[in-house]
């Protein structure tokens, strides 16, 4: 019996830049390039145990099975692992995120993140990070931002391939993120794949490239204002998209709306705000860490108790404490 464990982080990632739509769907290859940052305050804890003598792979994710979709990318990642090591066998695996409320938060990116660096050390796999980059992407395509880590840029296809990779930042870089989970029933996959339906989707790759290169300047300077600033337009570009779509798909919730109005108000009143929203309702107001505290009180007095403060997080790391 051949048995080899193994344990990894990942933690979920904002859009800044973000993705939307696939150009090569079975591959998860987007249209364009697309900037993120990783969520320290939140995280997901994956163990992958590797055996010869398992019949069939045994998953949990949050105490639960996965419905077959979610096994099928999960399964297309082992397989793809399994074929790079030469190896045959079977996977227990169990996964755990910090939090178990919200859409929009990336939790897909850190889950298949932190699965594929679990599985490759689990296999004992020597890959380099942009291989298993491409190989996570498979899962989900914001996976590969969160194995990198911190900002990071994917590349929808840079000499051929399509990896994510830091962007050099200022160790001193002024960065705060206030998160409020508001749950939706929406599937991801749905807004991605009618993207083309949008007859605003063309005017969004004409503009893609000037915003890209103008967050890529803000991050390297460690500039939060532009930072923010640039995060707020994208988000309505993407939703406007989402809502022009054959189904106009509305992903805000009215407490969207309500966070989105404030952040306004404390704008108006000098407090550096700015919302984002990925692909779905829950808000991220990316602020300075000075103003984090003053942010967050804002969001209590308007009802909501959940706000998370959150720093940069880093890139997917192997741990020792492993879940089962």
């Amino acid at each position: 019996m051949i048995t080899l464990k193994a344990t990894a982080i990942a933690h979920p990632i904002q859009g800044l830049i973000k993705y939307h739509g696939l150009r090569i769907p079975k591959q998860r290859i987007p249209y364009h390039d697309s900037i993120s940052v990783c969520i320290k305050a939140l995280k997901t804890t994956t163990t992958v145990e590797a055996s010869n003598e398992l019949e069939q792979n045994e998953m949990m994710i949050n105490g639960k099975e996965p419905n077959e979709t979610d096994r099928q990318r999960i399964e297309i990642v082992l397989n793809e692992l399994k074929r790079t090591a030469k190896l045959h066998g079977r996977f227990k695996i169990m996964s755990e995120n910090n939090l178990k409320t919200g859409k929009g938060l990336g939790f897909s990116a850190s889950g298949f993140a932190a699965l594929g660096l679990a599985a490759c050390k689990a296999l004992d796999l020597k890959i380099d990070m942009n291989r298993l980059s491409e190989i996570v992407r498979l899962g989900a395509g914001s996976a590969t931002r969160s194995l990198a880590g911190k900002f990071a840029i994917w590349y929808a296809g840079k000499e051929g391939r399509s990896y994510a990779e830091q962007l050099k930042t200022p160790i001193d870089t002024d960065f705060s993120m206030i998160i409020v989970p508001i749950q939706s029933n929406v599937k991801t996959d749905e807004a991605h794949a009618e993207v083309l339906s949008s007859p605003l989707f063309k005017a969004r790759l004409k503009s893609i490239d000037l915003l890209l290169e103008k967050m890529k300047t803000a991050v390297r300077r460690g500039d939060t204002a532009t930072i923010g600033r640039l995060a707020e337009e994208d988000t309505l570009s993407l939703h406007a998209i989402t809502m022009t779509g054959k189904s106009h798909m509305i992903l805000w919730e009215p407490d969207t709306v309500r966070i989105v109005k404030e952040v306004i108000r404390m704008r108006e009143e000098g407090v550096s705000a700015w919302y984002s929203m990925d692909t779905g309702p829950s808000v991220f107001v990316n602020t300075y860490k000075k103003d984090s505290d003053i942010v967050a009180q804002r969001l209590r007095e308007i009802g909501f108790k959940n706000e998370i403060v959150s720093g940069v997080g880093e890139q997917a790391t192997a741990t020792t404490h492993h879940l089962f």
